[in-house]
């Protein structure tokens, strides 16, 4: 096992660092939270897959010890910019809004698209928040961290906890949230 590492080495680490990471992240912006969010059988696999590529692309042909620390710290650096980062860009690149997935027992089919989510997926998340109809279901939504949250009728809606859910339109009596 080598050790050491010049710097030409480790300006490649760091350039293959940064430019897997971004990929990783365009990736997952355009084909949803879904690796994210749940970890079937296939999801856990394709993560441990994409896991393997961006270590093998980061690291090189013959990896370091040195190169394997460059390699962390700069995903740790980039991980960093992206979740505490204050670049409005990063922000909206990073992060993707939270969709909803049904409003007052109602499905959205085209929310549903949008977010990659299956109806059985979603009849599962609904019964595991131990809801059995949809006609007790105030809003599902699916958050930006990929987790399902399901709202039961008769819970207060208020439009300061939706504001930035894409398709809240789509629930009848969002109250202000006043005096909440």
């Amino acid at each position: 096992m080598r050790l050491g590492l010049g710097w030409a080495d480790a300006i490649a680490v760091v350039v293959a660092a940064v430019v897997s990471y971004a990929a990783l992240l365009l990736l997952i912006r355009l084909t949803g939270r879904r690796l994210l969010a749940r970890l079937s059988v296939p999801d856990h696999a394709a993560g441990v897959a994409v896991g393997a590529v961006m270590g093998r692309a980061i690291l090189g042909h013959t990896p370091t010890l040195l190169a394997g620390v460059v390699g962390l710290a700069t995903l740790f650096g980039l991980h960093c910019a992206a979740v505490y980062g204050r670049g409005r860009r990063l922000h909206r690149l990073v992060r993707t809004p939270p969709v909803l997935l049904v409003a007052d027992g109602t499905v959205l089919p085209a929310q549903l698209r949008r977010a990659g989510i299956s109806q059985d997926e979603l009849r599962q998340r609904i019964r595991l928040a131990g809801v059995g109809c949809y006609r007790d279901v105030a809003a599902v939504v699916l958050e930006t961290t990929g987790a399902i949250s399901v709202l039961r009728h008769g819970a207060t809606v208020a439009e300061d906890v939706f504001g930035d859910v894409r398709g809240k339109e789509h629930i009848r009596g969002l109250s202000t949230g006043e005096g909440q």
